[in-house]
């Protein structure tokens, strides 16, 4: 689960999009929200698990609406463990950061005539989302949840067609504009998704074989600045001093003497005596 924004501001004053994917299926959520608040995010929370059911587990970052007490509270009485995400580490949450990528390219698209509109086009970017085989599982997100495939706008035009059914004008051209709009989004799902499964794998490729850093070696570290604890810098030298995981170290600040926190290598790099990072 995860929170996008803050965005333009829409005609109906949404700025935010409380996503949530299910691993198991990857069916995503993608809730529009006018203010990112814990109390506004259990509320959609609410009313999703009316729908398909309680999680054992929710896995979040450590974002403020998700590490207040009203959160904590929330998970307590639906018994839903509460997984957070490594600090300055978002990644490990890669299926949804994944997804928060291709969700934000897709609505700048759909959205490109009218910038206030992209959380009426939200529906649309899901149902295509959502009717496209997974490369992970082979199977659409849908078929997976609900052991069907969905009745699409297509058919119910084709069935009203072939059956003759008196329906009025504005209905006809109610469902013409919506066959129209999944038309538009389709093509552009189709092809984010498949960029962003090649850039999975790329990633995966490059992933599979971790950095290593030996005690001693000189590397910069990505810690939060003074001013807000959100926004970090390469600070540095350090000495690394100790590995304590397989992908965590303890360093020493040169200047100091000071061992800071236990840091992983994804917010590590080797510090070169001209100045450079690599």
């Amino acid at each position: 689960m995860d929170l996008v924004g803050p965005l333009p501001k829409s005609a109906r004053g949404h700025e935010h999009i409380l996503v949530i994917v299910d691993y198991a299926t990857r069916y995503p959520e993608a809730i529009p929200l006018r203010k990112a608040t814990t109390k506004a995010i259990a509320q959609e929370l609410f009313l999703l698990f009316s729908r398909v059911g309680i999680p054992s587990q929710i896995l979040t970052d450590q974002g403020t609406p998700f590490m207040s007490r009203m959160m904590a509270d929330v998970c307590k009485l639906l018994k839903v463990q509460q997984l957070r995400t490594t600090v300055y580490h978002p990644q490990t949450d890669g299926l949804i950061e994944r997804f928060n990528q291709t969700l934000k390219q897709m609505l700048h698209r759909v959205a490109a005539e009218d910038k206030r509109d992209w959380d009426q086009m939200l529906p649309y970017v899901l149902f295509g989302i959502r009717e496209i085989p997974q490369a992970s599982t082979g199977f659409t997100p849908f078929e997976l949840l609900f052991v069907r495939q969905p009745r699409r706008l297509l058919n119910v035009a084709r069935e009203a067609w072939e059956q003759q059914l008196a329906v009025h004008r504005t209905t006809i051209e109610h469902v013409r504009e919506m066959r129209e709009r999944i038309e538009r989004v389709m093509p552009i799902v189709r092809e984010h998704l498949v960029k962003a499964q090649q850039a999975q794998q790329r990633q995966y490729n490059r992933a599979a074989q971790p950095r290593e850093f030996q005690r001693g070696d000189h590397v910069l570290v990505l810690v939060p600045t003074a001013a807000c604890k959100f926004l970090a810098t390469w600070q540095g030298p350090y000495t690394v001093t100790e590995k304590v995981g397989p992908v965590t170290y303890l360093a020493l600040y040169d200047v100091t003497d000071k061992v800071v926190q236990s840091c992983s290598v994804h917010t590590v790099h080797v510090f070169l005596e001209c100045g450079c990072e690599s």
